[in-house]
């Protein structure tokens, strides 16, 4: 039996599906030029290009903390509440 905790487990696999998705997307969409762009087309495709990078690595981001969450589910452990807490005693000398 594998300690894991499904909430955290849950969450993490959401932010991987949602940062994956939002990558496919935006690596697909990249904004492109053409031969003979005025000024004015240049700097709006300059604009854009900063954009779809910027989402990108927001993108990457959200897929990385998705990631560390379902490494860190593995690991977490839920505490008991219905147990009595153990206290330690002194040893009498």
């Amino acid at each position: 039996m594998v300690l894991v905790d499904k909430k955290i487990l849950l969450g993490g696999i959401a932010m991987l599906a949602v940062g994956g998705a939002l990558l496919g997307y935006l690596n697909s969409t990249v904004p492109a030029g053409h031969a003979g762009m005025t000024e004015e087309e240049m700097l709006d495709l300059m604009i854009r290009e900063q954009e779809n990078q910027n989402m990108n690595t927001l993108a990457g981001i959200l897929f990385g903390v998705g990631f560390l969450l379902v490494l860190i589910s593995f690991g977490a452990r839920r505490k008991n509440r219905g147990s009595p807490k153990k206290l330690e005693e002194k040893p009498t000398e």
